[in-house]
């Protein structure tokens, strides 16, 4: 008699532990783990064919012109695309999220005027880009300070960055 009393109370449980997920942490899981994990690449073949023609590694204007036009703009518009087709469910992550497509909005716009300034030699338009650039990386902090913020809250452990990874 007893077997029947424990079968139902376990169901109960069972169904009571569904109440009590948190719907931010799923979804920021799934942000994290799955979304960005799968064009996080991207990112990291744009901004690396960036870094490879600028900076210390600068040779020349030709250069630099060529691999942003060739390499760094196009891969970096696929994953901004990829970025803006990511949905998220809680309201949490979706402020997170927009504040993440906004720096890379603007860092893609600073990317095509780095084109456009090389293209008029126009240095006005690098020191322009050059902020834009600047701006993008603070408004790309804050927004891992808000991840970092969310996960903490939410009982999500991140590991630590590799190879450009966003966190």
């Amino acid at each position: 008699m007893r077997k029947w009393l424990l079968v139902p109370v376990l169901f109960l449980a069972f169904i009571l532990s569904g109440c009590f997920s948190d719907p931010v942490q799923e979804d920021l899981l799934v942000y994290l783990n799955e979304d960005l994990a799968e064009i996080s690449h991207l990112e990291n073949e744009a901004i690396s064919a960036y870094e490879s023609v600028t900076g210390a590694n600068y040779t020349d204007d030709y250069i630099l012109y060529e691999t942003m036009l060739l390499d760094v703009i196009p891969t970096y518009r696929d994953f901004l695309n990829e970025l803006e087709a990511i949905t998220v469910k809680t309201d949490e992550i979706r402020e997170a999220h927009e504040m993440y497509i906004e720096a890379v909005n603007l860092q893609n716009d600073a990317f095509i005027k780095i084109v456009t300034a090389l293209e008029e030699y126009d240095r006005g338009k690098i020191e322009e880009a050059n902020q834009m650039l600047s701006d993008a990386r603070k408004l790309i902090r804050d927004y891992n300070y808000k991840i970092e913020s969310l996960a903490e809250k939410h009982n999500v452990e991140l590991s630590d960055p590799v190879d450009g990874d966003v966190l």
